[in-house]
């Protein structure tokens, strides 16, 4: 015979409407009641997956614009690792015309998901609220934030050392012989590029390099909004310019290209992120690349863990990867112009 809400609630000595909110991860119930009811689930030897509508376990994925291509490779990597465990991907593609972060987890809320994995949000940006994501700790939903620096609320912090990222690139730079090294940044509120700015300030410091202030451009990540903040760069002296993206990355190529100049004979440049092509553009890129499969593996597996234990959701945790240096032609010694 089947086993039945009724079967579960009498097992656990509660009411069947909190058995209901309990396997569709609703909020209300307590940790304690909710673990209560999960053992005698367990008890029954009912798989939790068999209760939530359709036999269906849902995880979330909030990504930012899919335009930049290492976006795709995140997706893909974690929608390819939860389906190897049984669940299904909802992707939530966040657009400055379409639905934003809000909107997503508004939608989100009445559905029954076990985990959600965000590639980008109010969490990745300085002194932003986080109230936004009080329906997910509300419902005790096991939550990973990548790539966006750690903020004062429960959670899985992982992705890229930025730290690491700017500092091996910049490394890199240094021994061809550059010292005015221009550095193309994000926005000046988002975490990873503060953490690149703050990484690269302490290597010129310690590699006693005089860095102008003039020599930093904040602007948006794209191509279009990197090639004008290049521009001004190599107008101000700049002989190579570290980028916190590829796509930035690219305007730099452009904006080298617009003014005559040539890559790397005059102007060298570093990407970040090693998307899919930029070893076969002209010249091809010397770029920092993201551990992006290590990333989703350990995310993927720290998420199930959190599922199977509810306490572990409750916590903070980090884990940071080291990037690679990947050299190709964009970076050559440094000649005075």
């Amino acid at each position: 015979m089947a086993t039945t809400l009724a079967d579960i609630a009498s097992k656990a000595g509660v009411s069947q409407a909190t058995v209901s909110r309990v396997i569709n991860a609703k909020p209300g119930v307590s940790d304690d009641l909710r673990d209560t009811v999960m053992d005698a689930i367990s008890a029954l030897g009912m798989p939790l997956d068999r209760l939530q509508r359709n036999g269906t376990r849902l995880v979330a994925i909030i990504t930012p614009d899919l335009s930049n291509p290492i976006f795709p490779e995140y997706v893909t990597s974690l929608t390819t690792l939860l389906a190897q465990q049984g669940f299904l991907a909802i992707i939530c593609t966040c657009t400055p015309s379409g639905t934003n972060e809000d909107g997503f987890l508004s939608m989100l809320q009445n559905q029954p998901l076990a985990a959600a994995i965000f590639l980008c949000g109010r969490y990745d940006t300085k002194g932003s609220g986080l109230s936004v994501y009080g329906s997910l700790s509300e419902r005790n939903i096991p939550t990973a934030f990548l790539n966006g620096g750690v903020r004062e609320m429960n959670g899985l912090y992982t992705g890229t050392d930025d730290a690491t990222a700017m500092t091996i690139a910049l490394r890199h730079l240094r021994d061809l012989g550059h010292r005015r090294i221009g550095l193309l940044l994000g926005d000046r509120n988002h975490n990873p590029s503060i953490l690149k700015y703050n990484a690269a300030d302490q290597f010129f410091l310690d590699e006693h390099i005089q860095h102008d202030k003039d020599l930093t451009a904040w602007t948006t990540y794209g191509v279009e909004s990197g090639q004008m903040a290049a521009r001004a760069l190599i107008e101000r002296g700049a002989t190579a310019i570290a980028c916190a993206s590829d796509q930035l990355a690219l305007g730099a190529v452009k904006a080298t290209r617009s003014l005559g100049l040539s890559i790397p004979r005059d102007i060298s440049v570093t990407g970040y992120d090693d998307s899919p092509a930029m070893g076969y553009m002209s010249p091809s890129l010397t770029t920092v690349r993201q551990p992006v499969d290590k990333i989703c593996q350990s995310t993927i597996t720290a998420l199930m863990a959190m599922m199977e234990n509810k306490r572990l959701a409750a916590r903070r945790d980090v884990l940071l990867f080291e990037p690679e240096l990947i050299v190709r032609e964009s970076t050559g010694r440094c000649t005075e112009r």
